[in-house]
């Protein structure tokens, strides 16, 4: 069903004017009565004009569907029918003037009953228990007022008005119904949420309560002029606000206002206006000599204990709000100044304590930067909780061995800055000790190592400086191999400015073909003959010529590029194993190796990579021999898994380096290996016996038992090759065999001594 059309403007004003003009006549005609008996017939014709208007416009109000407005126009419709029935009763001689019949009483009463069930249908607005008893004192302030002026004024006449009669019975349920509803509309008023209605339009219609309620208890003042009915003037005036509160709803319609405002949170005048109005009463009666003085007098009095409770209960709320106010600015403060969720300091507090400790003591002063190693792996691994809890566990075994006047805090992420005074040596090896032990964090028992950069401050330091200066020493630890601590000095920053410079034109080398390859061989002992090859990259800058992987590779790690770096790698290494399949057949490397750093491994979905790259280049899986760090493994979790999943491709993995770092044996059955490379330092002096021998001698015995193909690093004299070989090792490489070379030089590859001298 479509809605009804909203009223034009130019109509409302009319029907607005006409009740205006209405319910002028009819105040206009009965202050004429008070003093002049007046014909009644015209008071109750007034009543014709006034109630259909403000059916009308009510009903108009509640056209987009307003349905509160619709309970407005059946209530008044009541109204209508409750004063025709009153009309009847006055005509027919039954009745006095101001007193209604049963029907009258029942139709007045279901009018408002309808307006009100239309008010409960209102959403309510939310008010606290402060607010609540502050309400309350003020509805209680404001019925003890109009029981003290109905003392005074009404009930001296009541007897007079009533005759003891149904219909003064009739007349007093009606008049103690008004007054009930009405209060009742008052307080759904005052905690309503508007909703779709205008708050304003809302506020106006409660006042019809009020002059119905306060109107109807005055009634017993006419007793001495039956001509004359409250209800000739109150019925106008309440349909004339029924019509203002409809024209305010639909002219906000009209403009496209919003209905719902915040609640208004001025202070009430309703408690002050009693105080004022009992006051006022009660001087009056004590000039008049009233004999019921005594009553007005207690009325007052009680009015007056209620405003003054008011007031206490007010100003306990202020001080409730205050104290409220005061935590929530220190809640706030500690906030600003603390990491949410270690509780350590936060950045803005420790520059702070910096600052301080500089302008007292530049020479106590040493500040600390710890960053958490491979904290991304259990992240990825184990999930963020348990890398919260990791955090927070870091933090608090921290703070616990940090001596006195020394502060700790968060930066971010895994790193934490320490102020640390005087002699720190002593703390800082107890706080490195302590982070080796394992933390419970998230149901886990994580053993984590930290890579710590120190700053002894100078004069005229600053704390941004002195923390910068510890962030570049903590980079330097991780590039030493992180897990230990190290102290700034001057060159450092040369260093990172030279790698930042390098990583710059890396990344600009990735793009412009200014990167190759070289392979260097993999050999069969005793012959030599070509085995495999290792690939290694190459820069030529186009100003500063070649560019060792000393220089660029610890950038590229540093800031990232070593991802996209070890793509380009690893596919350009397939295409060229792949041309020399095709090119050279069974006199074609066996296998190319490529170097894959840690941080690739983390990488998720990084085996999936070197599938599409083997699919693209048409390399088969065997083909192609991934190597790593045992570092990089070590740990387990990402790493791990993408290299079974490599594995799991047919690909052969290379453990790279063996035997210097944790030299885990337990790795060798979890890591998928297939190849055990010996590292050149056990090499070098593998002709002159002793300990060295030895190791290389376990390792290949190592190799053999766990079904490994051992690849000795580093070979750079026949001596070592002989050794070697007479030790069991059948594989080598090292400059004895060859030098990285371009791919054409792999073609015409043979081996640079015979079988007989190596074997000699």
């Amino acid at each position: 069903m479509e809605k009804e059309a909203v009223v034009p403007p130019w109509r409302l004003t009319r029907l607005l004017t006409a009740a205006i003009a209405v319910d002028a006549v009819a105040w206009v005609w009965f202050l004429i009565g008070l003093f002049r008996p007046t014909p009644p017939a015209a008071g109750w014709a007034l009543l014709l004009f006034a109630v259909p208007l403000a059916i009308v416009i009510s009903w108009r109000a509640g056209a987009d569907g307003h349905t509160f407005w619709r309970y407005v126009s059946a209530g008044m419709v009541g109204m209508g029918l409750a004063s025709a029935s009153a009309a009847r009763d006055f005509y027919s001689g039954e009745l006095p003037g101001q007193q209604i019949g049963p029907l009258s009483a029942a139709l007045y009463v279901g009018g408002l009953l309808l307006m009100l069930l239309g008010l409960l249908r209102i959403p309510g607005a939310r008010r606290t228990r402060m607010e609540w008893t502050r309400f309350g004192l003020d509805v209680a302030t404001m019925v003890v007022m109009v029981l003290t002026f109905s003392w005074h004024l009404v009930l001296p006449r009541w007897e007079s008005w009533t005759h003891g009669s149904a219909a003064g019975a009739a007349s007093v349920v009606v008049l103690g119904a008004a007054a009930g509803i009405g209060m009742l509309a008052f307080v759904k008023l005052s905690f309503t949420g508007t909703g779709p209605i205008d708050r304003r339009a809302l506020h106006i219609l409660g006042l019809t309560g009020a002059v119905g309620a306060i109107g109807g208890a005055m009634a017993p003042l006419l007793a001495e002029r039956p001509y004359l009915n409250t209800g000739h003037v109150l019925l106008p005036t309440t349909s004339l606000l029924v019509c203002l509160a409809a024209d305010r709803q639909l002219r906000a319609a009209l403009a496209g206002r919003p209905a719902e405002r915040p609640l208004s949170r001025r202070p009430s005048i309703m408690p002050y206006t009693a105080v004022l109005a009992t006051a006022a009463l009660l001087m009056y009666g004590a000039s008049g000599g009233a004999a019921d003085l005594t009553a007005v007098a207690t009325g007052s009095v009680v009015v007056t204990l209620l405003v003054a409770t008011r007031q206490v209960v007010a100003l306990r709320d202020n001080a409730r709000l205050l104290d409220d106010l005061d935590a929530r600015q220190s809640e706030l403060a500690y906030r600003a100044g603390h990491d949410g969720l270690t509780g350590l300091a936060n950045r803005t507090v420790i520059v702070a304590e910096i600052t301080a400790a500089l302008a007292t003591d530049p020479s106590d002063v040493t500040v600390a930067l710890i960053d958490l190693d491979d904290f991304k792996a259990i992240n990825d691994d184990l999930g963020h909780p348990v890398g919260d809890a990791l955090l927070a566990a870091v933090g608090e075994r921290v703070s616990e061995r940090l001596p006195a006047g020394c502060v700790v805090a968060r930066l971010g992420g895994d790193e934490y800055a320490l102020l640390l005074r005087g002699d720190h040596t002593a703390a800082l090896a107890t706080i490195a000790a302590d982070l080796r032990r394992p933390l419970h964090a998230g149901g886990h028992e994580l053993v984590v190592e930290a890579s710590i950069g120190l700053a002894p401050a100078q004069a005229g330091d600053t704390a941004d400086e002195l923390l910068r200066r510890a962030d570049v020493a903590m980079y330097e630890a991780k590039s030493q191999g992180k897990g230990r601590h190290v102290v700034y000095d001057d060159r450092m920053d040369q260093r990172t400015a030279e790698q930042s410079r390098v990583a710059a034109d890396l990344r600009s080398a990735l793009d412009t073909d200014q990167l190759h390859l070289l392979y260097q061989p993999i050999v069969c002992l005793p012959g030599g003959e070509l085995f495999g090859v290792e690939a290694l990259v190459r820069w030529t800058h186009p100003d500063r010529g070649p560019v060792g992987p000393g220089a660029f590779i610890p950038a590229a790690e540093r800031t990232g590029l070593i991802v996209p770096l070890g793509a380009w790698i690893l596919e350009e290494a397939c295409r060229q194993a792949a041309r020399w399949q095709e090119e050279l057949g069974d006199a074609a490397p066996r296998t190319v190796t490529v170097n894959v750093s840690a941080r690739q491994l983390r990488e998720a979905g990084f085996a999936g990579e070197v599938d599409a790259v083997l699919r693209r280049t048409g390399l088969a899986p065997g083909l192609l021999t991934v190597e790593v760090t045992e570092t990089a493994v070590f740990d387990g979790g990402t790493a791990l898994d993408e290299l079974k999943a490599i594995a799991a491709l047919g690909v052969k993995i290379a453990l790279d380096d063996f035997g210097t770092g944790h030299s885990s044996l337990g790795l060798l059955r979890t890591c998928p290996a297939d190849i055990l490379k010996v590292d050149k330092s056990f090499v070098d002096d593998v002709t002159e016996g002793g300990e060295q021998a030895v190791i290389v001698a376990a390792l290949l015995t190592i190799a053999d038992g766990m079904r490994l193909r051992a690849v000795a690093e580093g070979v750079e004299t026949a001596e070592q090759a002989a050794e070697l070989h007479r030790l069991g090792y059948r594989y080598a490489q090292g400059y004895l065999f060859g030098r990285p070379m371009a791919p054409d030089a792999i073609n015409l590859y043979r081996p640079a001594h015979d079988a007989e001298s190596i074997a000699a």
